[in-house]
């Protein structure tokens, strides 16, 4: 799958593109599954055509329903009637570190200026129920790093996101939906998500549209605050917190990690000096950050922690049924690196690769960060 950057960057063509939502709107196919099925056959139409046949190998009790061509086609005209469209991963407006984060999202739905990807980006995150002070923090902070031309990442959630947004709104910020673009979250904030999208400033998310967002998506958008970003700054945080999430996604990705302190006695600030305590930069003005971040532009950003590139799948026979079942009962509820499983069944990278593949689309496989997996149960 082609990651590189770039202007003059090849563009996907309308049935590639097509192809590549139904890949990644199909059940069990996430952002590494879809890189792993890119990268064995070639092309996303092609892995299309196979994915009954892995999904079976796999051990799935049924197939599951694959986006048809025409769905794929609605959702991209459901885009360009909002004023949106699809961009892939290589192609020139794709946001320039999220496709240096771990398992970037082939597919990006966007909204607005898709240029304010090429400014340097800060994410500001922290509490919905933040404290007068810490919106009005999150708020300065987001207008003074915008004036230094940097654009502003976060969430649009209430509270310090919705603050982070209103700062940077006249010189660039990029909101993170955890639902559809069409879906933004909270209602309130539809107004302020227009308003960024018109005033230089995009709307991004992964998610098809017509997707209500639930809970369990915003950990997901979290993910993508952390990876469009150089650095993270949590302004206000509880101790068990999405804020706290995205700064430890962020710290995983190689990125720098801030934290602007808070009164032992606000239950908000808890998180904000849990993370001054285990090493996070200290932020009480936006020099802070830019000092820090400044040396970063143009610089190369550390891998993130995750796996290899799969190994070329040519390369062996495919796996037979002993190799599948040495793979398996070498899995378990406890997640176990591909290296080890490697060593542990003696069988070819790509052997193990393909195995772990197949189990992945029968929704039998769960992914770790750090490229670690374990085994799920599949429901009888």
């Amino acid at each position: 799958m082609n990651d590189s950057p770039a202007a003059g960057a090849p563009r996907l063509s309308d049935r590639q593109r097509i192809n590549w939502l139904r890949l990644i709107r199909t059940e069990n196919v996430g952002p590494a599954t879809f890189r792993d099925l890119i990268n064995r056959f070639g092309s996303a139409e092609i892995a299309i055509e196979m994915l009954p046949e892995l999904m079976m190998s796999g051990g799935a009790s049924r197939v599951i329903r694959i986006p048809t061509v025409a769905q794929a086609e609605a959702e991209l005209e459901a885009a360009r009637k909002h004023g949106s469209r699809f961009i892939a991963i290589g192609e020139a407006d794709y946001p320039q570190y999220l496709r240096r984060m771990d398992h970037p999202p082939p597919l990006v739905a966007v909204k607005g200026t898709p240029a304010v990807f090429l400014l340097p980006p800060i994410a500001i995150v922290g509490a919905r129920n933040a404290s007068l002070a810490g919106i009005k923090m999150a708020r300065t902070l987001a207008a003074d790093l915008g004036r230094d031309g940097y654009s502003i990442v976060s969430g649009l959630a209430r509270g310090i996101d919705t603050a982070a947004h209103q700062g940077a709104i006249a010189t660039g910020t990029v909101a993170v939906l955890a639902g559809g673009l069409d879906q933004p979250y909270p209602p309130e904030n539809i107004e302020l998500c227009n308003e960024i999208a018109g005033r230089g400033g995009a709307v991004i998310s992964e998610m098809p549209f017509g997707w209500e967002p639930r809970a369990k998506d915003f950990p997901r958008r979290n993910r993508i605050v952390a990876g469009l970003a150089l650095g993270l700054v949590v302004v206000e945080a509880a101790q068990r917190s999405g804020s706290l999430i995205s700064a430890r996604l962020a710290g995983e990705m190689g990125r720098l990690v801030f934290a602007v302190p808070g009164s032992p006695l606000d239950p908000r600030a808890a998180g904000t000096n849990g993370l001054l305590k285990d090493g996070a930069i200290l932020v009480t003005e936006a020099r802070d950050v830019a000092e820090q971040i400044a040396p970063l532009i143009g610089q190369p950003l550390p891998p993130p922690v995750s796996l290899e590139e799969p190994p070329d799948f040519s390369a062996t026979p495919p796996p037979a049924d002993d190799d599948r079942s040495r793979v398996i009962e070498a899995l378990g509820p406890v997640p176990v690196g591909i290296d080890e499983i490697i060593r542990h069944t003696g069988l070819h990278p790509a052997q193990v690769f393909m195995i772990l593949l197949e189990l992945d689309l029968a929704g039998r496989l769960e992914r770790h960060s750090g490229g670690s997996v374990s085994l799920l149960t599949v429901d009888p």
